[in-house]
């Protein structure tokens, strides 16, 4: 009898520790998906940004040849 009750607290013990690890186990996937989604929305704002770099670096570009283009006409205007 008392072997019985030793077992049951046992299992009892080794219930309770599954279940521990299940929980655990569980937020642990749900922080996993969070962290996923978090990088998956990074990694779309990081391309709106390289995609706003870009567009400014053209601008800029077209803006130092307009700069080029007035530096010359001065040039020929002075002679």
């Amino acid at each position: 009898m008392e072997n019985e009750v030793q077992n049951k607290t046992q299992l009892d013990k080794l219930n309770e520790k599954v279940s521990q690890m299940l929980q655990e186990f569980q937020s642990l996937k749900e922080m996993n998906e969070t962290m996923r989604n978090e990088i998956v929305a990074l990694k779309a704002e990081k391309e709106l940004k390289d995609e706003q770099i870009r567009k400014l670096e053209d601008d800029n570009a077209m803006k130092d040849l307009e700069i080029e283009e007035v530096v010359s006409k001065i040039e020929m205007m002075l002679g």
